[in-house]
């Protein structure tokens, strides 16, 4: 009783530590004179003045006592823990109901089966002083030291109290990732003066790494500037967005205020070493800025990135103005095809570039390769293909090959390839260049970047509510979309920059080659892309099946798809792939 009247003005958790304190010093005390008494001088004089008995074994001959007390030490320690733990969390998430009075009534159970063992180990230290005659017996004596520590370790307040921080820990994490979500959406929603306050609560780091230099920075190296944050998890940005996204990024640090920070979306789950491996090899190949450690994303950030932006498993691209204000969701598909010249890649400037273009080889490629921009300023008919039919590339290739001589016609042809066939490309591409069979677009890297920015025009249409039946660029993208979704060879058929174009697929394309004599007066009296198109019209049967296969951004996928042959609406399939390479 004198040990809880001495604690009396604590708290039940207080007095636990207290306690424990006070009796780790005798204990401690004890443990170190008993383990060098027989070596030391002075810790033998301090062993007389303690009135330790002689163990001639030293201090080896009480480790059974020794392990009897350290048990049940060890089981307060746990247990008291747990109590502070308890304590410890946030008392305003905490709901004061029965279950937590409840608890307050464990809290005072658990005190005392601490207490009762500490003046049980307390005794057992007195004894091994042999001083134990000057105490009577009690029944804190004749307990055993194990029966004690069973009965601690295995109190159901300890396994309560367990689950309790267990269950309090998540609903604390919840609530404050729903409190810092929703601070969030209201930061982003309000004016600010500049977008440093934006970009901390995003990246939740004071220091970033510049990819060029290597080294650390501060993050308002970032302030009055242009911000595009790349998102992505470690294994959805390929080798080839990295690439392309270099050199555009190269362009826009050149001529904008405008810099590229990279949040990776890691999972916590798998193996940390392993995603710490993945993180830094692609951060060197990155020269823009990115964060420190993928941990410091926080779950209200991820959420927020998740929901509001509709990020889901392919990279995205978020345009944030030097006023923290975000300006575009996604801006890869804007610079994707419009590059830099887009800039600060807003919606406007976007539909405004749009309303500029029509259906043109030069809008279809771009600047991917020179070689077919130097045809379009000779005004060459220029034939585009793609597959991964070796013996359809061969025969289509030799006869339109024959059918450009024989139309005396200044002619070029380039192999585009097709999506996600990158081995199969490679072998593909050496075939044609062995047999130099036409002209093959520059590299894989920009094969890839062809067709991403093609698929990148069709979201962008959609995000601009377009449909196939009131825009021509959006009908003739699915249409060669649906052709690389066959598995047939294609070819699209265009005159300079002109917007005189044709397209076939599989047999077709090679029918209307192999056949131009039956359609050569024709192109001879309305032009060879004219009597082109009269005749795939002629041959043209019901039958056909196409593909589109899109893979998903943000949610934009179209509601219905027209077919590219007969007008009908397409049936939509759910498709899941795996193609590493």
């Amino acid at each position: 009783m004198a040990l809880f009247n001495t604690l009396s003005s604590y708290s039940w958790d207080t007095k636990m530590v207290l306690s424990l304190a006070a009796f780790a010093v005798n204990y401690g005390e004890f443990c170190l004179v008993a383990q060098l008494c027989t070596e030391n001088s002075l810790a033998n004089s301090v062993a007389v003045l303690k009135q330790l008995p002689e163990i001639p074994a030293g201090y080896d001959g009480l480790k059974p006592q020794l392990d009897e007390l350290n048990n049940l030490i060890g089981a307060m320690l746990d247990l008291t823990n747990c109590i502070v733990e308890f304590k410890q969390l946030p008392s305003q998430y905490i709901s004061n109901d029965g279950q937590a009075m409840s608890m307050d009534q464990a809290h005072y159970q658990a005190a005392y089966w601490t207490f009762r063992s500490i003046v049980a180990c307390n005794s057992r230290i007195l004894s091994l002083r042999g001083l134990r005659h000057e105490y009577t017996a009690s029944t804190t004596d004749e307990l055993e030291l194990s029966t004690l520590a069973h009965k601690v370790s295995n109190i159901h307040v300890y396994e309560n109290l367990k689950k309790q921080i267990d269950f309090w820990r998540q609903q604390i994490d919840k609530i404050r990732q729903i409190e810092e979500y929703n601070n969030l959406v209201r930061l982003l929603q309000k004016n600010n003066q500049d977008n440093i306050k934006v970009l901390r609560a995003l990246i939740y780091a004071e220091d970033l790494v510049d990819g060029e230099t290597r080294t650390t920075v501060q993050i308002d190296v970032l302030k009055k500037k242009h911000v595009l944050l790349l998102i992505s998890s470690l294994d959805n940005l390929s080798q080839e967005e990295i690439l392309v996204l270099r050199k555009m990024y190269k362009d826009l640090k050149a001529s904008k205020e405008c810099r590229i920070v990279w949040l990776p979306i890691v999972d916590r789950s798998i193996d940390w070493q392993q995603t710490l491996y993945k993180f830094e090899s692609l951060q060197k190949r990155m020269p823009w800025y990115t964060i420190q450690d993928p941990a410091t994303i926080q779950p209200a950030v991820i959420k927020y990135i998740k929901e509001e932006w509709k990020y889901s498993k392919k990279a995205i691209l978020v345009s944030v103005d030097p006023q923290g204000r975000i300006l575009n969701q996604n801006a890869f598909h804007t610079l994707w095809i419009w590059g830099i010249s887009a800039f600060p890649f807003t919606a406007e400037t976007e539909e405004a570039l749009w309303k500029e273009k029509s259906w043109t080889l030069e809008l279809l490629v771009g600047g991917i390769d020179a070689t077919i921009l130097q045809w379009m300023k000779e005004e060459r008919f220029i034939c585009l293909y793609g597959g991964n039919d070796a013996a359809w590339i061969r025969k289509f290739t030799n006869s339109a090959k024959a059918v450009a001589s024989k139309a005396q016609i200044n002619w070029g042809m380039a192999y585009v390839g097709k999506k996600n066939a990158k081995k199969r490309l490679e072998e593909i591409s050496s075939i044609i260049t062995k047999e130099d069979s036409s002209h093959i677009v520059i590299d894989g890297t920009a094969m890839w970047f062809f067709w991403a920015r093609l698929e990148r025009m069709l979201y962008s249409k959609l995000q601009h509510g377009m449909s196939v039946e009131k825009d021509n660029i959006m009908r003739e993208v699915m249409t060669l979309l649906s052709f690389d979704g066959s598995d047939q060879g294609w070819a699209i058929f265009w005159r300079g920059k002109t917007q005189e174009t044709a397209s076939a697929k599989g047999t077709a394309a090679i029918d209307c080659m192999e056949k131009f004599h039956e359609w050569q007066n024709d192109a001879s009296q309305t032009g060879f892309i004219e009597g082109l198109n009269n005749y795939l019209h002629k041959i043209r049967t019901g039958k056909h099946c196409n593909r589109l296969i899109l893979a998903g951004v943000n949610g934009a996928i179209p509601g219905r798809v027209p077919c590219a042959d007969c007008g009908h609406d397409m049936e939509m399939f759910f498709m899941y792939r795996c193609c590493p390479e």
